[in-house]
């Protein structure tokens, strides 16, 4: 028998072992893929849960808890203990320029005389009494409710001797042709509507408590012929706005009647500050919130823009126009929204932004704020902070899902750095875009109110009105005298010397 044919046990063990072995191998191999592809999908779904997750505690915040950011407010955050006493010298200084303002309102003095029957001395039984020093004061606050007066214009009619001539008087001077109210109504009813959010119909129900017979409709004509009348001032306000190196700008959404229901339109602000640091603020209208509206505002024009990461800024900052400057609070608002699946790292971020907010409030009451000793605090102290910051998120992205809201909130900050630390190059920067976010307000009040405005011109007016309003409250100016002043002024001003209207500018004319 040859040595091919030798029946060995062992060899066909072998060969079974292998055959099993490589089939051993395939099953773990697909296995292994199976294991893979389920990894992969329980991180998606982790990634999932985690924004769901988010989302939830977003949308209970708003429903059960209140309707503003429950993030602790920076001004807090950043309190020093060591501040106290020069926090209560500034508390007691308010108190004491709030009690010279109540001491400048209209005074009226009114006498108690001791009755008849009181005069009687219960020692003696006497009558007679004499008058004892000025008397006992006490002081009452009191509020008297606003009237409106019905006047009644006499113009003087004088005829000459010869009998061939009659003269008569000027009559009052109206805001238009055939104006039934004053100057001052109309300018009551747009700060009413705009800083006070008090709709027309609700305006005219109250004026009509007080014996004026007016309806909504009519108070809306006095509304837009006030925006009409002031709007050579109003564009004018956005063109200083946008001729600024340092612009702020945000938007926020606003409702019009369209046929059978409502569209979205927009709200723009624009911020900037003159050489004696006067707020300038004004809004624009806008049916879209495409890139067009703050294209065609900060057109031509160089400079910074503060503003958040929405890409509709993006063709204002290209090259060879604005620069763009990131906003530190956005930032730490989605930190803050991370707390829910990272809160020990969501509190480590906080904490490097409050830390730059400390440095500025120490310029701040060192008085340096935008000289070259602040400049120096943030090319040292501040730069420091946002270099550990940054290496802090290049070391922490990877251990969080890019689509959680840590992870979105780190990519959130690393992709916004050079907007986020341009303030380390300029003391005039802001580190935030807060100011246009407090501008917005009165806009989402108005929201709330209003519901929707009827058309896009009503939409353009109120516009109009809101910025001269807010510029007004801005800079400590009463806006019914100033609107009430330029309605009458603005229709003869020269228009070479229409800054001298501006709010932040504005001077009473000399009474007549």
């Amino acid at each position: 028998m040859g040595s091919g044919d030798h029946d060995c046990e062992w060899r066909e063990q072998a060969e079974s072992l292998a055959i099993q072995l490589d089939a051993a191998q395939k099953t773990i191999a697909a296995q292994a893929q199976t294991i893979q592809a389920q990894s992969e999908s329980l991180s998606t779904l982790s990634e999932q849960f985690a924004s769901v997750k988010d989302t939830v505690e977003k949308l209970q915040r708003h429903v059960f808890g209140k309707r503003s950011e429950k993030i602790t407010p920076l001004a807090t955050a950043i309190r020093d203990p060591a501040r106290a006493e020069a926090d209560r010298i500034a508390a007691l200084q308010t108190r004491r320029e709030n009690a010279e303002k109540k001491r400048q309102l209209v005074t009226r003095k009114i006498e108690h005389k001791v009755r008849e029957d009181q005069k009687v001395c219960p020692k003696c039984g006497g009558h007679e009494f004499s008058k004892l020093g000025d008397g006992a004061m006490s002081e009452l606050f009191e509020l008297v409710p606003a009237i409106v007066e019905r006047q009644l214009h006499i113009q003087e009619k004088l005829r000459c001797k010869c009998g061939e001539t009659v003269i008569t008087a000027d009559g009052p001077t109206k805001v238009f042709d055939k104006a039934r109210v004053g100057p001052t109504f109309m300018a009551q009813v747009a700060v009413s509507k705009c800083a006070d959010a008090l709709p027309l119909h609700r305006q005219a129900k109250a004026y009509r408590r007080v014996g004026v017979q007016v309806n909504d409709s009519t108070l809306g004509d006095y509304f837009h012929r006030t925006a009409e009348i002031t709007k050579p001032i109003s564009d004018r306000l956005l063109d200083v706005i946008a001729e600024k190196e340092i612009v702020l700008a945000d938007e926020t959404s606003h409702r019009v009647q369209a046929k059978g229901k409502t569209r979205r339109s927009w709200l723009w602000s624009f911020i900037a500050k003159d050489e004696d640091e006067r707020e300038m603020i004004a809004y624009v209208f806008s049916p879209s919130r495409s890139s067009e509206t703050p294209d065609r505002v900060l057109e031509g024009t160089a400079g910074k823009l503060v503003a958040d990461a929405y890409k509709g800024y993006d063709r204002v900052t290209l090259p060879g126009r604005r620069v763009r400057a990131g906003c530190l609070a956005h930032v730490r608002r989605k930190f803050f929204d991370g707390q829910s699946v990272a809160p020990d790292a969501a509190i480590q971020a906080m904490v490097f932004i409050l830390e730059v907010y400390r440095i500025e409030r120490a310029a701040l009451d060192a008085d340096l704020l935008g000289t070259p000793e602040h400049l120096e605090m943030r090319q040292t102290e501040s730069r420091a902070v946002m270099e550990n910051f940054k290496a802090w998120l290049d070391a922490e992205r990877p251990r969080h899902p890019p689509k959680g809201p840590m992870g979105e909130a780190i990519s959130y900050a690393v992709g916004q750095w050079d907007a986020l630390t341009l303030f380390l190059t300029d003391p005039h920067l802001p580190i935030d875009n807060n100011a246009s976010e407090r501008a917005l307000r009165v806009a989402a009040l108005g929201r709330k109110n209003f519901l929707f405005v009827g058309t896009n011109e009503a939409g353009e007016n109120r516009a109009g009105l809101y910025s001269l309003i807010a510029t007004c409250e801005a800079n400590g100016v009463n806006p019914v005298d100033y609107l009430a002043d330029v309605l009458i002024r603005v229709q003869t001003h020269p228009a070479s010397r229409i800054d001298e209207l501006l709010p932040y500018r504005w001077k009473p004319a000399a009474p007549q």
